[in-house]
């Protein structure tokens, strides 16, 4: 158990396996797939601590996202990521915290990815969304490692509703939004991610400038014995998004083919990341 010098905890383990049994048929029950909310979830102190570390988008070591279907930030190298939040996100990554997920999701064998790929720390300024999408289903780099559960852990204080950056949650025909689930401070969310569980933040974040969207982002496998069908994300138009569904379905193929160069380069995201973050500059 990872402790402070007070011996205080980053998180109370003993309650969260409890919780997480007492709530497994709610979550694997539920609509439009299975997902769970959980306030107060870090102790308050270390809530309070990895907000206040959380560092700048201007920082070095940030992924810039942005591109038709995504204008977002990612930090996932752990030797940039601040020290107190590496040690927030080696928790969530530990053999006890993983096999409480297990029994929460009821999936058992969940294996936490040390690499981060595509998660560790997010953050989305004013204007910032993500559009609905199914996430990606193999590890970029094993091909056996299955991707079966996302947990975001929102540090966002005074987040209000009209700042919008709500979590959506679409039915598995991309018909309806289910849930909308505001990203307060201290919230953390799970769900299953799979071929159709669709999910995102469509609409422009309208929090004031300077103020962002922080999240800790950390992806769950399991290692299956026959390699599982490979696809990349999966991004969906709204219903009533109109012309932009032409242009959410062509920068998804582009995507696609990224991801496949991905994989069979063993490259990583950095360069891409600063040729469009250089691009974004120019537009403001």
């Amino acid at each position: 158990m990872i402790q402070q010098d007070t011996k205080q905890q980053i998180l109370d383990l003993n309650k969260w396996k409890s919780t997480f049994a007492a709530k497994a048929k709610d979550y694997q029950t539920g609509d439009p797939y299975p997902f769970g909310i959980f306030d107060n979830f870090l102790e308050e102190w270390a809530a309070k601590n990895a907000m206040n570390a959380f560092p700048k988008v201007e920082d070095a070591g940030w992924i810039h996202y942005i591109h038709v279907n995504e204008k977002k930030h990612g930090l996932n190298k752990m030797d940039r990521i601040p020290a107190f939040l590496q040690e927030v996100i080696k928790e969530l990554n530990s053999e006890e915290f993983v096999a409480a997920l297990s029994e929460l999701t009821g999936i058992p064998g969940l294996k936490p990815d040390p690499s981060l790929e595509g998660g560790g720390l997010h953050q989305t300024q004013r204007g910032g969304f993500l559009n609905i999408h199914a996430d990606f289903t193999v590890h970029p780099h094993k091909r056996n490692w299955r991707r079966r559960v996302n947990v975001l852990v929102y540090l966002n204080e005074d987040w209000q509703p009209e700042y919008r950056g709500e979590l959506q949650l679409w039915t598995r025909d991309m018909k309806e939004c289910r849930q909308e689930i505001l990203p307060v401070y201290n919230r953390m969310v799970a769900f299953n991610t799979d071929e159709d569980s669709y999910h995102g933040l469509p609409d422009p974040i309208q929090c004031p400038q300077g103020m962002t969207r922080k999240s800790i982002a950390l992806y769950y496998f399991t290692e299956e014995e026959n390699a599982p069908k490979k696809r990349a994300t999966n991004y969906k138009a709204r219903p009533g998004d109109g012309i932009k569904s032409l242009f959410i379905y062509l920068d998804k193929k582009a995507i696609s083919i990224y991801n496949w160069l991905k994989g069979k380069l063993g490259i990583n995201d950095d360069f891409v990341s600063k040729v469009l973050g250089l691009f974004d500059r120019k537009k403001k």
